[in-house]
């Protein structure tokens, strides 16, 4: 799992092989008794009895499968709150491009923004969006060239 690096943040190592095993185990175990259950909340003990049992709703366990899954394919995590405002060099980070590009799409109203002072903030939500909408963008294009070369027999 890994996290956007912050001041004072470390980022987790990739998980092993067997980390990765184990995980896919989890994973399915979690999946299997959240589809037999109906239960509003579900409780975890230890086979100890060393630790308190705790109650998760079933929505948290399901989050915690996902994550399972995406784990148990060695692929990176990020975690972050849906209403977290990023930097530009944050958000730059997270769409793979350069910050003065993140600048510009933000000055043309592309990506939503606020300002803090002198510094530009836009929330995690909007570059989601703003990523997907790229995305269909491209996918677009590619179909219109595609097409195009098969009018033309290049294809």
């Amino acid at each position: 799992m890994t996290t956007l690096k912050r001041k004072g943040e470390t980022l987790a190592p990739p998980p092993s092989r067997s980390d990765m095993e184990l995980a896919r185990v989890a994973q399915r175990c979690i999946m299997e008794a959240l589809d037999r259950s109906k239960a509003v909340r579900i409780k975890l003990e230890s086979e100890a009895g060393d630790i308190p049992p705790i109650e998760l709703p079933p929505a948290s366990l399901r989050l915690i499968g996902q994550l399972l899954g995406l784990m148990s394919e060695g692929r990176p995590i990020t975690l972050m709150p849906e209403k977290q405002e990023l930097t530009t060099v944050e958000a730059a980070n997270f769409l793979n491009v350069s910050r003065p590009f993140v600048i510009k799409e933000m000055e043309a109203a592309r990506i939503p923004h606020r300002m803090v002072g002198s510094h530009r903030r836009v929330l995690l939500s909007d570059l989601f969006k703003y990523a997907q909408e790229m995305r269909m963008g491209r996918e677009a294009a590619l179909d219109d060239l595609s097409r195009l070369s098969q009018e033309l027999g290049d294809y």
